[in-house]
């Protein structure tokens, strides 16, 4: 049967009128809506959705917020909300999907992602964690890093090269690691706003069952391209209101103290606010077209936006504020479980900001994807591309 909107909102009233929100535990809310289909609507009939349209999704969110419901703090759960999970659902089996899709998406258990190396960050594929078989199972031995949630995460969705003696793109194998399993250690990395959100993960000898892998062996870089596309349309095409993000702290200072305003920082605020409701509406256009497939190269383009317009956003409430922009509320060596932009001062968020043009791939990796896969330019030479990974100069 075909699922519209009327029959989404009377789904949900079903749910509501089940599971009051007022007198059921949050937990318990969130596993009755998964099994109701209304975690996301788009996804199939027993994993969490209906075979719906993506574009109802909204229709289910608006009546569940009317009704104070509670929600799965997706700040907190990303990496799995908008990179592992669409990964799973791609190419995971039937029995990986029921197995991780549920707890993921309750924010009962939380992901993380094992892709770059000290040694392999803007080129991705130059990994050289190795996984060898043995037996049933994968032997993993190596280090990774810029893990953010890696220090509460349960599990991760990993990357290995599984094969030196091919091309690097060739020998790569895509697993599901537990973060709890012997072997695994993870130490944090203090960034500049003096929290250590990311971190090093050191891979020991850690035992992978051949159940745990996605895709095929030596499959893992088409499937990680998978996470990447949708980990930059998790990044940069977040839905917002208008006036959400970075935007609304700047735009609520302005109006608030017109003692800071000058003829140059009015031109400087109109530019960057329209730029940012014209990034707001393209993500919602980039949004749409994800109703009818899988996101493509376009999120490069949308990430690239993203950390452009936060960095000078968050400059620009720095000059704003004057001396006070200068101020930091605090110091402490934290480890948080998730990135809270609107939640500090002007300080952390022009620090924090620093990192988005790094995170999710650099900047410069997502100019030459967009020059490239979207707008068609000719490649750069690459030299490696069809020489074995042991043989490449390290």
């Amino acid at each position: 049967m075909s699922v519209d909107a009327t029959e989404l909102k009377r789904r949900t009233a079903e749910l509501l009128a089940a599971h009051p929100p007022a007198d059921t535990a949050p937990a318990d809310f969130l596993t009755a809506r998964f099994a109701a289909g209304l975690a996301w609507v788009h996804y199939p009939v027993g994993l969490g959705g209906l075979d719906a349209p993506r574009a109802l999704q909204a229709v289910v969110d608006a009546e569940l917020a009317a009704a104070g419901a509670p929600d799965n703090d997706p700040r907190r759960i990303g990496i799995g909300l908008g990179m592992a999970a669409p990964t799973l659902l791609a190419h995971g089996t039937e029995e990986q999907q029921r197995r991780y899709l549920e707890p993921l998406w309750t924010g009962a258990e939380v992901w993380c992602q094992l892709f770059s190396e000290p040694g392999a960050g803007s080129d991705l594929a130059a990994l050289g964690t190795r996984a060898v078989r043995e037996g049933d199972d994968w032997i993993v031995n190596g280090q990774k890093v810029w893990t953010s949630s890696a220090h509460v995460a349960r599990w991760a969705i990993l990357i290995a090269r599984t094969d030196p003696d091919v091309p690097k793109h060739a020998g790569i194998t895509y697993f599901v690691c537990d973060m709890t399993d012997p072997g695994v250690e993870v130490r944090p990395l203090r960034q500049i706003t003096g929290e250590a959100e990311f971190n090093e993960v050191f891979l020991t000898d850690v035992r992978i069952p051949d159940s745990r892998r996605l895709g095929a062996v030596g499959d893992g870089w088409r499937v990680a391209q998978t996470t990447l596309n949708n980990e930059r349309v998790a990044i940069g095409g977040m839905r917002l209101p208008r006036e959400g993000g970075m935007i609304g702290p700047v735009a609520a200072a302005w109006r608030e103290r017109p003692e800071l305003r000058t003829h140059d920082l009015h031109q400087r605020l109109l530019k960057l606010w329209v730029d940012a409701e014209v990034a707001r509406l393209t993500g919602e256009r980039l949004r749409q077209q994800l109703a009818v497939g899988q996101p493509g190269p376009e999120g490069a383009g949308m990430k690239l936006g993203f950390a452009r317009l936060n960095q000078e956003i968050s400059g620009l409430e720095v000059e704003l504020l004057g001396a006070e922009g200068l101020l930091y509320d605090d110091w402490t060596m934290r480890r948080p479980d998730k990135v809270d932009f609107t939640g500090r001062d002007a300080g952390y968020r022009y620090l924090r900001a620093k990192g988005n043009s790094i995170e999710g791939g650099t900047s410069e990796i997502l100019l030459n994807i967009v020059a490239e896969r979207v707008l068609g330019l000719p490649a750069e030479p690459r030299t490696d591309k069809d020489v074995a990974w042991k043989d490449l100069a390290r």
